[in-house]
């Protein structure tokens, strides 16, 4: 394994080294952590090799059956109440290393993504303490009596491998259950946004949580960390969020040992706009579905369907709010609107923005590179945009992009829009907006998605199913149904 180190002696070297059972590790392959915003190098991060990644799951499987594995649920719940709070405290520092990495609007890490993340550990540790499980007395065959009542039990060494988009809130949104149901975690960070993983590292040592519990690995996916992890046999479950194609290879490593999987993957997400709908609610809504975090949000949505009576005016209406974005630094002059997550990622964006002129789109507004100062021109920044103007089978119509763009159509009749709604590869989340609650109740219905919003978006009660239909993911959590998957549910049969 690396080096272990100090905690101080990496800060002031601006590295980000591994956390393994409780120490900080360095190694001496290391990769770049870039500024978004200007294209600069603003740390160094220590990549996991094989030793390091077996370490991890190694001090999880220990720790199972040590301190954590015997501590009463009570204390354990307690335990992430503290761990809530000390992210709370400690919030400037969270808030400031998730614009660092990502770019993201200030409004929206401190506001959303910081909030959310520590909502987590308690909302998750509250619904453990108070879900029963069930209980069904019985008769014997020879006219006895018995009881059957369920226990839940850690799954074991859960392997979390989170996005880049919203680093905390959804790194948190597994740890929070993981944790909560007793099992240990190995945590793999997006290579884009590392930072966020060790501050909560940091809190974790802070409160007291015991060594092993929770360990993270930095590197990247193929022949690297996340793979290893994935792969590793002493694991007992991954969690992922991220692109299909990545949760494909993460299936057939999981294949092997018959590991349970809970996924969140890729997403064309629709919006259907009635003409009886209230048309400022429904622009404000889009306008945050289409273009909040540059895009760069799975339930976000790239295709918008709107009743021919009123298309023109949502089109110029929505096209208005995209022109009045302000790109910029987090916190700088008024800046609402931030940069893509790597360079990267901004060359597929851009590569779509061809794509849809090539295949014939109107350009409303948008398609390129903004002008940026001086200091933001090495930023990975781009325009929000939206197209009319193409069938179906266009390619930006299809193919998830994960930027801040949409493509607007008009429909006639709702048959008509429920059929072009589900008629994608993806099923991960809807929004429709109307005054009619027979339409309302029906669109719920037939959309063939994971979560349907009525004339709202991106509003979660963390008690309620989440998850994907068809190839946007596998499993739901939130809820008891986080806890269905954090946990082996047995049954105790007993003979009175």
């Amino acid at each position: 394994m690396g080096q272990i180190v100090k905690l101080d002696d990496v800060r002031t070297a601006s590295l980000l080294p591994n956390y393994v059972a409780g120490q900080w590790v360095t190694t001496a392959q290391r990769f770049d952590n870039i500024d978004p915003t200007t294209g600069e190098v603003i740390g160094s991060v220590c990549e996991a090799g094989r030793g390091e990644v077996d370490a991890a799951v190694m001090a999880a499987r220990k720790a199972l059956s040590g301190p954590w594995g015997q501590m009463k649920a009570a204390d354990r719940v307690a335990m992430l109440h503290a761990i809530a709070d000390r992210i709370t405290a400690r919030f400037a520092d969270f808030v400031a290393a998730e614009v660092r990495d990502t770019g993201m609007p200030l409004h929206f890490a401190d506001h959303v993504n910081v909030p959310r993340g520590a909502a987590n550990f308690k909302v998750f540790a509250d619904l453990f303490a108070n879900v029963p499980t069930e209980t069904f007395p019985m008769d014997t065959p020879d006219g006895g009596t018995a009881l059957n009542y369920g226990l839940r039990v850690p799954r074991g060494v859960i392997a979390v491998i989170s996005p880049w988009n919203l680093p905390l809130l959804l790194t948190t949104w597994k740890l929070g259950p993981a944790l909560a149901c007793g099992n240990t975690v190995v945590l793999k960070p997006s290579e884009e946004t590392p930072s966020s993983a060790n501050l909560l590292a940091e809190v974790m040592a802070e409160v007291g949580v015991p060594d092993g519990v929770f360990n993270v690995i930095h590197g990247h996916g193929a022949d690297a960390a996340g793979q290893w992890l994935t792969e590793h046999p002493e694991v007992d479950g991954i969690t992922f969020t991220g692109e299909t194609s990545t949760g494909e290879a993460i299936m057939r490593a999981a294949a092997k040992g018959v590991r349970p999987v809970s996924f969140e993957m890729g997403g064309k997400n629709s919006a259907v706009v009635f003409a009886d709908a209230d048309i400022d609610a429904a622009v404000a809504g889009l306008a945050r579905s289409c273009f909040q975090n540059t895009g760069q949000v799975c339930l976000g949505t790239e295709r918008v369907y709107v009743e021919r009576a009123v298309f023109d005016e949502v089109v110029a209406r929505l096209a208005a709010v995209a022109r009045a974005l302000k790109p910029g630094r987090p916190g700088e002059d008024g800046a609402d609107f931030g940069p893509l997550n790597s360079r990267t990622h901004q060359e597929k964006v851009l590569g779509y923005y061809r794509i849809a002129r090539d295949e014939g789109a109107a350009v409303v507004t948008g398609g390129g590179v903004p002008a940026m100062p001086d200091h933001l021109k090495g930023g990975w920044w781009i325009e929000p945009t939206v197209w009319t103007g193409l069938g179906d089978d266009a390619r930006v119509v299809n193919e998830e992009i994960f930027g801040p763009c949409c493509h607007i159509a008009p429909f006639d009749s709702i048959d008509e829009v429920i059929g072009r709604v589900n008629a994608t590869r993806y099923g991960l989340a809807a929004s429709v907006w109307t005054s009619n609650l027979s339409t309302a109740h029906r669109m719920g219905a037939a959309l063939e998605v994971g979560i349907c919003w009525v004339n709202s978006w991106f509003l979660r009660d963390l008690r309620t199913a989440f998850g994907g239909a068809k190839q946007s993911g596998i499993g739901r959590e939130g809820g008891v149904h986080s806890l269905e998957f954090y946990t082996e549910l047995r049954n105790v049969c007993v003979r009175l």
